[in-house]
């Protein structure tokens, strides 16, 4: 998976495992393999059984980075079962039954635009005797494209990568991109009704709350237009005035708000989290295990400025290696969430490479390395992350000056530090492997 791990230290092979047993337990046919079963006509997700000869259409719709193989795997379990269905992705994929559709992301495409506008138009043809399918999955914000009302690609491409780069939380950000669209915040959900719509989400948001992943397109909506304008007010987030006019047409009631918990929408939607960040640290902690070190999972939920959030990380990572505290090497410390980055500077790079090289900029221990990795393989840039040591960091002036720049990525490339994996077809968010050996004899 990793497709420069031959050039990559081989001190550096336990972390590596550990991503790459992370990603791969999180990947559509293994979950879908494990959490789904079809015995006769009935299907079963978690607790709940379906009847398939009770409907009389089963539709498949949805989209996100992993939205591919799962409608791949998807269609190895149900067969032609399955009527039609349409799901957008940027992983192109050979399915019978369902259409999978070429989208773009982060940012919006044309394509995705229009591939979106047939997403919808499957759905509102859903009747109350069919069954609608929907995978949702990481990634699903920018490759459910399709703008609301008057707004053009343009101005939501441009409104896209100004929230992007301003440091707002990622449920920040969606409330913009809820209040922007023909499809996000439940209105995939109105679009089904009046079907029975069971969503198979693969979570890429802390706490996988579902009214964020992939901007909640079958979720109900809390939040509402004045409150999008207040995001882009709060973080200093400049969009085109098309949008602008958007949003305050809906603040005085000229357009209608998204649909919110009281909707009829919902009342035929269940939902059913099949994998989320958990899923990946659960596998990477077994593979640590199994190599002879002990595992401590910190935390499924880390968030904030990845430069300030790798301060901490490493901070504990030394606590072990000083004092055996909280669990003594050989050891890895293993994390989950989604850290952001505040763009001022014009380099390359995403939050897993900050994370990286912040970490290597704090680490003065040679016992521990650092990987961080975005688990759909996309770090910004082509790369999915990047793994260091203090060594990476040198000169270490050199490298704070990259990192203050935003320009962690050139540097952690001329480092040979970063990690490529290509799409993994996957998306769960960060994963964080640290490692740390036994404490050697210094000085």
């Amino acid at each position: 998976m990793i497709n420069n791990r031959t050039a990559l230290a081989p001190r550096h092979e336990v972390a590596l495992d550990c991503i790459e047993a992370g990603i791969n337990a999180a990947d559509p046919t293994a979950v879908i393999d494990s959490k789904l079963a079809l015995e006769g006509t009935t299907l079963t997700i978690g607790a709940d059984r379906y009847d398939l000869d009770a409907y009389e259409r089963l539709l498949v719709v949805g989209g996100g980075n992993a939205a591919g193989i799962a409608a791949s795997a998807l269609e190895s379990l149900l067969g032609n079962r399955i009527d039609d269905g349409v799901v957008v992705t940027d992983k192109a994929v050979a399915c019978d039954q369902i259409r999978v559709k070429a989208g773009d992301h982060p940012i919006p495409s044309e394509r995705g635009v229009e591939n979106t506008r047939s997403v919808l138009r499957l759905a509102e043809e859903a009747t109350a005797s069919d069954l609608v399918v929907a995978i949702v999955t990481g990634g699903g914000s920018a490759l459910l494209g399709a703008p609301a009302g008057e707004i053009t690609l343009d101005a939501l491409q441009s409104t896209t990568s100004a929230l992007l780069e301003s440091g707002a939380p990622i449920e920040a950000i969606n409330a913009v991109r809820k209040h922007c669209s023909a499809i996000k915040g439940g209105q995939l959900a109105r679009a089904c009704t009046p079907a029975t719509t069971v969503g198979l989400v693969f979570s890429d948001v802390v706490d996988d709350r579902l009214d964020v992943i992939a901007s909640g397109v079958c979720t109900p909506d809390e939040s509402t237009y004045s409150d999008a304008l207040e995001v882009l007010d709060r973080f200093d987030v400049s969009v085109p005035s098309s949008v602008i006019v958007h949003l305050e047409s809906g603040v005085d009631g000229a357009l209608p708000e998204t649909p919110a918990s009281d909707d009829p929408a919902f009342e035929q939607v269940t939902q059913h989290v099949v994998a989320d960040s958990t899923t990946a640290l659960e596998a990477a902690t077994t593979t640590a295990r199994e190599a002879g070190y002990t595992p401590l999972v910190l935390s499924g939920h880390v968030r904030g400025e990845a430069r300030e959030a790798a301060k901490t990380i490493v901070a504990i990572a030394k606590q072990c290696l000083y004092t055996g505290q909280p669990v003594e090497p050989p050891a890895i410390l293993l994390s989950g969430g989604e850290t952001t980055v505040t763009v001022t500077g014009n380099g390359e790079g995403g939050p897993n490479q900050e994370f990286a090289l912040s970490a290597a900029i704090e680490t003065d221990a040679p016992e521990i390395t650092v990987a961080s990795v975005d688990t759909d393989g996309i770090d910004g840039v082509e790369a999915a992350g990047a793994i260091t040591t203090t060594e990476t960091a040198m000169p270490q002036n050199a490298a704070q000056s990259a990192l203050d720049a935003n320009d962690a990525g050139t540097f952690l490339d001329q480092a040979d530090a970063r990690i490529y994996t290509g799409q993994t077809n996957t998306n769960v968010n960060d994963l964080r492997v640290v490692v740390i050996e036994e404490p050697s004899d210094r000085e």
